[in-house]
């Protein structure tokens, strides 16, 4: 469905600064990196924490884009920069950008079941895709968009086509759950089990509830649990006060008590669970193929939801047996020959595969970019409409290879001709026949595929077989914790990432390149070698090296690198260089030692050293900087101030000799918080970026990023006082279950932590080290644990603090996450 631009003025209340032509709009956007197609698209220049939208506006007028929604920030004298532009202003952009979604919902009167809750939202979302898919033609949120921004994305997508919209709402404060409730307009309201999860925005479990029922204000009709005293109370008194203007029917469910639908038996096997319950006097079950509480308590929710819809007891019974789990995210695997692997193969619709491409344009590291791509089924569109689109917005995204698989696909390859290399296979079973033939190399490749298509086959024939202990690195995660100190920063202050050391053990092109396109201003590497390596993984950001060598700086040159030079003895050998060379105002970093006392120039190098820089046009200097010691001990707050004085002196006697402006910087993760005034001009963001903070009130905002995690190779019983391991170090003290696990010192586990030192989680618990840790495996004792063979274990993670890890081992994160071994395999995913 699409909008002139004079009608989006007229619902948006907007004033027209400057209106070339009434343009149609089909496509919103608020990403600049996410364009796809110019001519069509509306850009909402959002005001976020440290840019505002209008910083994008050229960028998008140069690729195409000639319709924006500005604020009041946005300069009159702006607009003779855009000539063929057409802008419109209002008071708040996001306001607006809700207010045209709003309009566009009411256009629509097919049912809209709207869900919120603290935990299961995306999964009961999706759920109930898969259960209805077959009787309605859905658009849902892609994904976990249920944010202010993440919602209207999602409802602008509703057209004619669609029978039935399913979309989730979450708030994290109150005040925000009206705004989503006027775009979704949900005609059915299911709330999911409520919980500590986003509750820091709140003042307790009762306020949240109330929040979030505001989603259903004009809602009809409401699925909940009854089980939750405080939901059902607030429940309660929400009917009771909406019930004059818009009377709403409330369906239980219980476990417990008398309810719409009241669960009077579960029982578990080994892989699945049968639910009975009671509803309208009749006894009615179902079998979903899971175990655990949390699926349970989903698929009852779907359950009731089916039932109020009108669905017949008997189909959703075997609608239901039919449910599989929901992949939460999206990974990208080493793979064979040097390719990289994106996996996403468990969903196939427009929505997922744009989110999944703009991943894949992330990706640096390889100059091919390739799709896999079933069938995309129950889109609403014929296939000659459908695939053309897809194409379209491949080649948007500058895709080298795309391979369709799938019958209605294979029809429409006419559509893929603009592509350079194209093939295409009726069936999975079809493309592995002719897997040998297809030759992979040095490529990243996107695997998206309808559940029916088995695209882990192709997984398996694409991904490097990997060692059982792996570390899963959460891209959203690392993400989240950018944004958190990106929101402490002064207006203007610039942000170098620390990606030294291999990422603190995370990876390095993998990390950069996220970096990159969240648009940091500056890497930081410890070694040239480390640089040269982002540069070939397509790394364009600057790059700082912190430990430059002479032996290296014909590299430095040829990858632009941009040396730190903390020395004479490294100044004067750069500088004879770059002489010889015939280079001019090459960019350099000047380290100076301010109380580390590790390297740098001191205080009394300073006047000299202004003198040299004074003198020679071969050096431009980007940057004059030094290192905290002690930013995170409050004990050492006063030495901190000490080191930031020396540090401006110094800085200043190099400025006033020098005919150009530096940056300064000095604050690391810790001084981001807890020095504000040491921000200066630039930060550099360390290990906070990876989830860890020495000060617990920045901890808590901050999300784990890393999970080491190994599995079960044996389990044996031992009695009391046999011993177990290398020089019989550990001795059962009475009669033990012994796993044996797939992780030793050879991937980085401290030996320290052997025998009783140390603790892994196993299935839910804290299970000790019994002996000394091996090379490459180590005994646990699980005594009254439940676990088998093949069970996975928690080395650290979410429920295992690396934080707690290191303590044990009377060392520091920093130390665990480095020496994590290279010949443990990393996964990378993105929630």
């Amino acid at each position: 469905m699409s909008y002139s631009i004079s009608q989006i003025a007229t619902i948006i209340k907007a004033k027209q600064l400057q209106q070339q032509q009434d343009a149609t709009v089909e496509h919103i956007l608020l990403d600049s990196r996410k364009l796809l197609f110019p001519s069509g698209t509306l850009f909402f220049a959002l005001a976020g924490p440290r840019r505002t939208g209008n910083t994008f506006i050229t960028e998008l007028y140069g690729k195409g884009v000639r319709n924006f929604v500005v604020d009041e920030s946005f300069s009159i004298e702006a607009i003779a920069q855009y000539p063929e532009a057409t802008i419109l202003q209002v008071v708040n952009t996001l306001t607006a950008l809700q207010s045209l979604v709003a309009y566009h919902r009411h256009q629509f009167k097919y049912p809209v079941i709207g869900i919120t809750g603290s935990n299961g939202k995306t999964i009961v979302k999706d759920w109930l895709y898969q259960l209805l898919q077959d009787d309605y033609n859905v658009v849902r949120n892609p994904k976990s968009y249920n944010s202010q921004i993440g919602v209207p994305l999602s409802v602008w997508q509703m057209n004619e086509q669609h029978t039935l919209g399913i979309f989730e709402a979450g708030i994290s404060q109150p005040d925000e759950m009206q705004r989503l409730e006027k775009m979704i307009q949900p005609t059915i309201g299911a709330f999911t089990n409520i919980g500590e999860a986003h509750s820091e925005g709140f003042l307790n479990i009762r306020q949240k509830i109330n929040e979030k029922l505001k989603l259903f204000v004009h809602c009809p009709q409401l699925v909940y649990n009854v089980d939750d005293a405080d939901m059902n109370e607030a429940v309660a008194a929400f009917a009771s006060t909406v019930k004059q203007n818009n009377p709403i029917q409330l369906f239980s469910w219980s476990k417990r008590v008398v309810a719409t639908l009241q669960i009077i038996n579960i029982e578990s096997n080994a892989n699945a669970t049968i639910i009975i319950a009671l509803y309208k006097e009749d006894k009615i079950k179902i079998t979903i193929p899971f175990t655990d509480a949390a699926s349970i308590d989903n698929a009852t929710t779907c359950w009731c939801v089916l039932l109020q819809l009108g669905i017949k007891q008997e189909l959703i019974a075997e609608k239901m047996l039919r449910l599989r789990a929901v992949e939460m995210r999206l990974e990208l695997k080493e793979g064979i020959n040097n390719c990289s692997i994106i996996n996403d193969s468990y969903s196939a619709d427009i929505n997922s595969l744009t989110i999944a491409l703009d991943f894949l344009q992330q990706q640096q590291q390889h100059p091919k970019r390739t799709l896999i791509l079933s069938d995309i089924l129950q889109s609403g569109k014929s296939s000659a409409e459908l695939y053309p689109a897809i194409a379209a917005i491949l080649q948007q995204k500058k895709i080298n290879r795309f391979i369709g698989i799938g019958l209605d696909i294979s029809k429409q390859k006419e559509a893929f001709s603009n592509i350079p290399e194209t093939n295409f296979f009726t069936s999975t079973e079809a493309f592995r026949q002719q897997f040998h033939s297809l030759h992979f190399y040095n490529e990243t490749i996107l695997l998206k595929g309808a559940r029916a298509f088995e695209f882990e086959q192709i997984s398996h024939l694409l991904e490097q077989q990997i060692h059982q202990t792996v570390l899963e690195i959460d891209l959203s995660a690392i993400t989240h914790n950018l944004k958190q100190y990106q929101q402490l920063l002064n207006p203007g202050v610039k942000l170098m990432a620390m990606v030294k050391a291999f990422s603190y053990g995370s990876g390095s092109f993998e990390i950069a390149n996220l970096l990159q396109f969240h648009k940091v201003d500056y890497l930081a590497v410890a070694y040239a070698d480390e640089g040269v390596e982002l540069r070939k993984s397509g790394i364009t950001l600057p790059i700082m090296v912190m430990n430059a060598e002479e032996t290296t700086f014909d590299v430095l040159l040829q990858y632009n690198l941009e040396p730190e030079l903390y020395s004479f003895n490294i100044l004067y050998a750069f500088q004879n260089y770059l002489q010889q060379s015939g280079i001019n105002s090459y960019p350099v970093h000047l380290k100076l030692d301010t109380g580390m006392h590790r390297l740098g120039f001191e205080p009394q190098d300073i006047d000299t050293l202004a003198e040299v820089l004074q003198s020679s046009t071969v050096f431009k200097v980007q940057s004059v900087f030094s290192h905290l010691a002690a930013s995170d001990a409050a004990e050492h707050d006063g030495f901190t101030e000490a080191q930031s004085i020396s540090f401006l002196k110094s800085s200043k006697i190099l400025q006033d000799k020098l005919s150009y402006t530096f940056i300064r910087h000095i604050g690391n993760t810790s001084a981001i918080h807890r020095h504000k005034n040491l921000q200066l001009d630039m930060v550099r963001l360390g290990i906070g970026l990876y989830g860890v903070d020495s000060t617990p009130s920045m901890q808590q905002h901050l999300k784990n990023v890393t999970t080491l995690k190994t599995t079960i190779s044996q389990i044996k019983k031992v009695k009391k006082g046999e011993s177990v391991g290398y020089s019989r170090k550990g001795i059962a003290t009475k009669d033990s279950v012994i796993a044996t696990v797939r992780i030793g010192y050879a991937d980085g586990y401290p030996r320290i932590l052997s025998n009783g030192t140390g603790k892994m989680w196993v299935k839910g618990k804290l299970a000790p080290i019994i002996g000394n840790v091996c090379m490459d495996m180590i005994m646990l004792d699980i005594t009254g644990i439940d676990a088998n063979e093949g069970d996975e274990v928690i080395v650290f993670g979410k429920e295992l603090p690396v934080s707690d890890v290191a303590a044990w081992a009377q060392t520091i994160a920093y130390e665990i996450l480095t020496g994590i071994s290279q010949r443990v395999k990393r996964i990378y995913y993105e929630e």
